[in-house]
């Protein structure tokens, strides 16, 4: 019986991860999750996981009480998610906690040498040259959550990374597209939420609204596939059937076909390399009929052309360009910043500290981060 752990457990990935777990009979050794105690409480009582941590401190005496009769133990704290993973049985640990907050628990799944299962895009798009080498370092196997990089990863098994052409990712484009910059004005929040393929958290899916959940891929994709940016390209392809591909210096393009379903991405890194049926509809390609691809539209969407810079100039810019995205988003979810402008936003602060790129270590980068959701602050006030 194979034993999971899952961070940001009550999220939209997490969630869909227990799903697997109960439908292939996984033992869950262990569960995070920030600040919701009654979630976690519902999902401890299910799983009976050996431990739980909650993020918010306060939140988690809560949680201990509610759990009082269990044998489950309750941490609590950043400090106490990393000693869960520390001191978890679990042979893969699957990583969707939301934002920045899942670099540090990254490098604890690396560092206690288990399989990490990666949903956490921000990791890597942060410090994607320290996870990797951290990896490499402790022998660690990093296996993509994401739709995209699972597809891409699938369509690279038994392949040599030097034959590579290209990788195609592919993007939805959002509720928004065919809509110019200036059209985004006045866009609403039920608008934005309004997601044509996916199911997926607010602030993700805003991020996909933008196209810098695109560039935020982009960026994954260096790191995992060790691929430069000039060799992936992004396509729009709207129904969300292909979920990516990579092509070959023989003209051949290798892809993952699928309907839109997290749980086969969480099955599969699980699993890898077996594959088990699951339940669930599988793709029907005459039902289906046609499917579309299109070039983004960069004017329109400038984030994910400041991604693919971002990749390029490295160093900190990564961290630069999370933190800018995560305050103007939470900023337009609680009604204190306007679609139109997230965008703005991230490209004031990113012009700002574009001094970043020669910022290499670490606790550099965390502050420079910091820094960065100082200036972003003051920008949404104005």
């Amino acid at each position: 019986m194979k034993k999971i752990a899952v961070l940001g457990a009550t999220g939209s990935v997490g969630l869909q991860a227990l799903d697997v777990a109960a439908a292939r009979g996984y033992k869950v050794d262990f569960l995070s999750a920030n600040k919701d105690s009654s979630g976690l409480e519902s999902l401890a009582r299910k799983f009976m996981p050996r431990e739980v941590a909650l993020a918010d401190e306060k939140m988690a005496l809560e949680l201990k009480a509610l759990l009082a009769d269990t044998p489950i133990k309750v941490l609590s704290g950043k400090e106490g998610i990393i000693s869960g993973i520390y001191g978890s049985d679990s042979d893969t640990v699957v990583n969707s906690i939301l934002g920045e907050a899942g670099l540090m628990p990254t490098l604890a799944v690396i560092d206690a040498g288990k399989r990490l299962a990666l949903a956490n895009k921000e990791s890597l798009v942060i410090a994607g040259d320290i996870v990797m080498d951290r990896a490499k370092e402790k022998g660690c196997e990093i296996l993509p959550v994401d739709s995209e990089h699972s597809a891409i990863f699938q369509s690279l098994v038994g392949e040599r990374r030097d034959r590579i052409r290209r990788v195609i990712l592919t993007a939805s484009g959002g509720p928004f597209y065919g809509k110019s910059r200036q059209e985004q004005r006045g866009l609403t929040l039920a608008d934005t939420l309004a997601h044509p393929t996916w199911k997926m958290g607010k602030k993700i899916t805003v991020d996909s609204a933008t196209l810098m959940n695109k560039g935020f891929e982009v960026i994954e994709a260096v790191h995992l596939f060790d691929v430069p940016v000039e060799k992936i390209d992004v396509v729009i392809h709207r129904e969300s059937i292909l979920h990516s591909a990579v092509e070959y210096v023989d003209n051949a393009i290798i892809g993952e076909f699928s309907p839109p379903d997290m749980r086969m991405c969480v099955q599969y890194a699980v699993d890898y390399p077996e594959r088990f049926a699951r339940e669930g509809e599988p793709l029907d390609l005459i039902s289906l009929g046609k499917m579309s691809f299109a070039a983004p539209d960069t004017e329109a969407f400038p984030l994910l052309s400041l991604a693919r810079r971002t990749a390029s100039e490295g160093g900190a810019m990564g961290a630069v360009l999370n933190a800018a995205d995560e305050e103007a988003v939470f900023a337009f979810l609680e009604g204190r910043l306007s679609f139109y402008d997230i965008s703005e936003v991230v490209l004031r602060v990113y012009d700002r500290l574009s001094y970043g790129n020669n910022v290499r270590e670490l606790d550099d980068i965390l502050e420079l981060a910091g820094e960065a959701r100082k200036i972003a602050k003051t920008y949404i006030k104005e």
